[in-house]
């Protein structure tokens, strides 16, 4: 079977990173008092610089050198570098731990293996990373004397990278994978343009694939993708969504309760990322206990008995909560949406509501194998709704008693309040004018139906 370009880089970095370990590790039997292995860190910063500039892709990297494990490095006195003595290890330690972990594309096209130009050691208090040409000036610039005397687990490694391009104008892509540096890895990537803009990107862990310019289809896929991750991962948005659905046996009221529920939480969603939400520090907590709040509102409405003509004003209420609770997982993910800002928002939208609707596909013909072959359809719902219920109960308390915690303190009410108590008055505008401008189709789409559950006719026609 052929093997396409990427995969094939990736099989030949791969054997080599393979065997450059397999050299590691002869190096470690043959000399076991020269070398010993350090435990991970807990907790590691990488910072890492890409600009293109002319037939070349330069990547600048900073790393804590005691996260370089399996190489130890001469000492002198209580544990001091002996800089004397320093060989070729930081530039061993570049290759094994940094640039054998980073695969860059241009254009979709893997290119080849980074060229090592320059390793420099830094002192903690040293502030080159600042900029992309500072950090590029420090690594080139004169190594630290040979007298300086500081424990080599303090040191940075600092790293140049280059690799030929086709050209500086292309889309280029980078995979990081430098989590392996420690238990927990913080990277701070900055993308330079050949004019000198930059975009910053920050994330734990690897990423995966982070297209430092994408297209807008490609920022449109990774969202859609992110939405629909999203909302199967949040238990307690399917719940709500259960909640929605667990009376309701006709086509019609369903659309309409979905559709109220998706039109609200859309609106907070794109709000929210348009920074219209507060930037209190109780404002997620407030919002995570409204969500559980809300579960446990249609569980109770449920079990006493629902009306469900009225549903989708429900469903609209809540389903604003719900979209500044998406919201907080979609903040962290825009800084890859590039200059797509609006297209990724609708994007993950789209993946929010194929989630949705993949649970209710399921939802609904298991529930109708269950108040058909198990047990009646009231005594069904209200026993599933009980089970739900008793689940949000436990979350509203414990996220309740993490809220009490907060000091919620409104606003006072002058002019410096007064552009955020506007942005609050315009997104109530908003909600009030897009709730009355749907109300009509779906209250005509909800129709008449009979409150409580499973009365006999939701079953019946659409």
């Amino acid at each position: 079977m052929a093997v396409s370009p990427i995969d094939g880089q990736s099989l030949h970095r791969s054997a080599r990173r393979a065997l450059r370990a397999a050299a590691l590790g002869m190096v470690l039997v043959a000399t076991p008092t020269s070398l010993d292995a350090h435990e991970v860190p807990a907790s590691v910063a990488v910072q890492v610089y890409v600009r293109p500039e002319g037939s070349r892709l330069r990547l600048l990297v900073r790393a804590p050198l005691n996260a370089m494990r399996d190489l130890t490095f001469p000492l002198r006195g209580p544990g001091y570098l002996d800089f004397t003595r320093l060989g070729t290890q930081p530039r061993d330690a570049a290759r094994l731990w940094i640039a054998d972990y980073l695969r860059v594309f241009e254009n979709d096209r893997e290119l080849p293996e980074e060229t090592i130009v320059a390793t420099r050691l830094a002192l903690p208090s040293d502030r080159s990373f600042v900029s992309y040409d500072s950090a590029l000036a420090g690594i080139l610039g004169p190594p630290l004397p040979a007298d300086t005397e500081i424990m080599w687990d303090q040191l940075r490694l600092d790293v140049l990278l280059e690799v030929p391009i086709e050209s500086q104008d292309s889309r280029f892509s980078i995979d990081p994978r430098l989590a392996h540096l420690g238990v927990q890895t913080v990277s701070v990537l900055h993308f330079v343009t050949p004019v000198g803009a930059e975009r910053v990107f920050q994330y734990d862990s690897n990423p995966g694939l982070v297209r430092l310019d994408p297209r807008w289809h490609q920022a449109a896929a990774r969202f859609v993708a992110l939405g629909f991750q999203h909302i199967l991962g949040g238990f307690d948005h399917l719940l709500f969504v259960l909640c929605l659905v667990v009376p309701i046996r006709r086509l019609r009221p369903l659309v309409a309760v979905i559709t109220s529920f998706t039109i609200a939480h859309s609106i907070t969603l794109i709000a929210s990322a348009l920074g219209l939400a507060p930037n209190a520090l109780w404002f997620p907590p407030l919002i995570e206990t409204l969500i559980a709040v809300s579960i446990v509102y249609m569980a109770l409405e449920n079990i006493v008995g629902a009306r469900l003509e009225r549903r989708w004003v429900l469903a609209f209420g809540f389903g604003l909560v719900h979209g500044f609770g998406f919201s907080f997982a979609l903040r962290e993910s825009l800084q890859f949406a590039g200059a797509h800002l609006l297209t990724s928002l609708l994007a993950f939208n789209v993946g929010v509501e194929l989630g949705q609707l993949l649970v209710i596909a399921i939802a609904l013909p298991v529930l109708a194998a269950l108040y058909r072959w198990v047990v009646p359809e009231r005594i069904g719902g209200i026993v599933i709704s009980a089970i739900l219920a008793h689940s949000a109960w436990h979350w509203m308390t414990a996220r309740f008693a993490i809220l009490r915690e907060y000091r919620i303190q409104w606003p006072a009410l002058d002019m410096t309040s007064l552009p955020g108590l506007l942005r609050w008055l315009m997104l109530l505008l908003i909600v009030i004018g897009i709730g009355w401008l749907v109300s009509g189709t779906l209250t005509r789409l909800a129709g008449p139906l009979r409150p409580g559950l499973g009365t006999g006719d939701e079953g019946r026609g659409i």
